[in-house]
């Protein structure tokens, strides 16, 4: 059954605009500037300013049934990570509104500038030597960082890869991952990463996998999150990652994201699937 917010688009936009308004309220917020919205418009997000400064505030929507879980609460949970740039959860809201579960999130605003307005790189970013070391620094801490969290198990991958892939892909090691590693979410001058609703325990390598996929339009970057991350990536750990990510993403080019992707991903995974290293 179709809400009456999910008509078109441009209803749910303004829907959520609403949403956004009302959360502004709840906390004492007053909204500045354009909102942004996340995959299929899921959630909504902006800077917002109250007593204490400028802050993030954001709110996702979903329905009731899968308004829960680790997906649900992951950005108030990454409040643990205190030695990595991430926002902090301030405060939280939820409520019901015609179907759906809103939650609402007031987060500190990370300084610096997001690296690319969509998940998967278009041109070449400059970035420095501390970036670098620093994003390396991040995913190492989160690898080592223990967590009850789930972002992916054998299941769930092994049904993304059967069904993009065609084979089954028994996974050997697991470690703590941010989850949803692209451009999109990395900040430069100075470093942060944000969005961290999905992470926990995945297949090891999966974020340095993931950025590498994000990055093969522009050949420049892909080359240096390579050699970053080559000791990561050119492993057989390393090379059933970047099929896991691989499958993920091919689900998502064929519900229309990124298809100028699906060349080149395609062209990277047929080289993986080789007995070939998986550089090429």
């Amino acid at each position: 059954m179709t809400l009456a917010m999910e008509a078109s688009d441009a209803t749910f936009t303004a829907w959520q605009r609403g949403s956004l308004a009302h959360a502004a309220e709840l906390f004492g917020l007053a909204v500045r500037g354009e909102p942004v919205f996340g995959w299929r418009l899921r959630s909504i997000g902006t800077s917002a300013t109250g007593p204490d400064g400028t802050r993030w505030l954001r709110v996702v929507s979903d329905y009731p049934e899968f308004a829960c879980g680790d997906g649900w609460t992951g950005n108030l949970d990454a409040n643990t990570l205190t030695s990595l740039a991430t926002p902090r959860v301030l405060d939280t809201a939820e409520w019901d509104d015609d179907g759906r579960r809103q939650r609402a999130e007031v987060l500190t605003l990370l300084p610096g500038q997001v690296i690319s307005r969509a998940d998967v790189l278009h041109q070449a970013a400059e970035l420095p030597e501390r970036w670098w070391a620093e994003l390396r620094r991040t995913l190492e801490t989160l690898r080592a960082t223990p967590t009850q969290r789930v972002h992916a198990d054998q299941d769930r991958i092994t049904g993304r890869a059967q069904a993009a892939l065609g084979h089954d892909l028994p996974i050997r090691r697991w470690e703590t991952v941010h989850g949803d590693l692209h451009w999109n979410n990395l900040h430069v001058d100075p470093f942060g990463l944000v969005d961290w609703e999905l992470w926990g325990r995945g297949p090891a390598g999966t974020d340095a996998a993931s950025l590498y996929c994000h990055s093969l339009l522009v050949p420049d970057v892909a080359e240096r999150v390579w050699a970053v991350f080559a000791d990561v990536l050119d492993t057989i750990d390393g090379r059933l990652a970047q099929q896991a990510v691989a499958a993920r993403m091919l689900r998502r080019i064929a519900g229309g994201d990124y298809p100028e992707l699906d060349g080149p991903l395609r062209h990277h995974l047929a080289g993986l699937t080789r007995s070939s290293p998986a550089r090429r």
